[in-house]
């Protein structure tokens, strides 16, 4: 079985002791109905609440706690090649099979569903969401007003300093699926631009709820300073976390851009 890095890992027929290192593939992997098989997680996997409070937790996304890992024996280990530390990922490739994604897109995000399902012999479950997911996006894309086409707009991920997302990330191409223009267009991962440095001012401002959690305030102080401008807080998960989320994310975005 080959990983989204193109690696091939060698699996056995049918894990029985996984590890998930992010926290959207933990919910697919709940989604698929691993309970029994999902052994260890991480401290940012809160979803589904009942495992974030069972299962065993072996650190941060970032900060692997590579003895906790050797305890649980895992068969098989879930990362994702932006939201772990690809040295700690390279130390327990030495010891385990571990089965990288690569998210880029919504596309890359069905691919990792469609792979997951496979390997976890979830492939009936797999195909039904990954069905479930392409009809939500084609609703999507026949109700979406023709009005927003082209508008611009910012999305922000982070505050001082304000962070945007560049068109090589999951969030940028699901901002496109609504029809608008990102103004990081042309630039990768997670430009810098501030509020007061727009070469031109937006349509629409969307303050992300994670990973910065953006409040009430501000939205009010940004509005403030572009009153023309449509500032709106936006549920991150529904932009960012690929996976079994992707279910209603489409219907997220499609209310959100009713009342824009």
């Amino acid at each position: 079985m080959f990983d989204q890095l193109n690696r091939f890992i060698q699996l056995p027929a049918s894990p029985e002791r996984i590890i998930s290192l992010v926290p959207s593939q933990t919910e697919l992997l709940f989604h698929l109905g691993l309970e029994e098989k999902v052994v260890g997680i991480t401290k940012f996997c809160v979803h589904p609440e009942l495992w974030f409070c069972s299962k065993t937790k072996v650190g941060g996304t970032k900060n692997i706690d590579i003895e906790k890992v050797r305890a649980l024996m895992p068969d098989l280990i879930i990362a994702n090649k932006e939201e772990n530390n690809k040295e700690i990922l390279e130390e327990l490739m030495q010891e385990f099979p571990v089965w990288i994604s690569d998210v880029t897109n919504v596309k890359n995000a069905l691919e990792m569903i469609d792979a997951i399902s496979n390997i976890t012999n979830k492939k009936a479950e797999g195909k039904k969401l990954i069905d479930h997911i392409q009809n939500e996006r084609l609703h999507l894309h026949a109700t979406r007003p023709s009005h927003l086409k082209g508008k611009r707009v910012c999305y922000y991920i982070w505050k001082d300093p304000w962070m945007t997302v560049g068109d090589d990330t999951f969030i940028y191409d699901m901002l496109a699926e609504t029809g608008l223009q990102p103004i990081s267009k042309g630039q990768q991962r997670y430009p810098i631009i501030p509020p007061t440095d727009f070469e031109q001012i937006p349509d629409y401002i969307f303050l992300s709820t994670e990973p910065y959690p953006f409040k009430k305030e501000d939205l009010n102080n940004i509005q403030a300073m572009y009153p023309t401008s449509k500032v709106v807080i936006v549920d991150g998960e529904y932009f960012s976390w690929y996976g079994s989320r992707m279910k209603d994310s489409f219907k997220y975005i499609n209310d959100l851009i009713a009342i824009l």
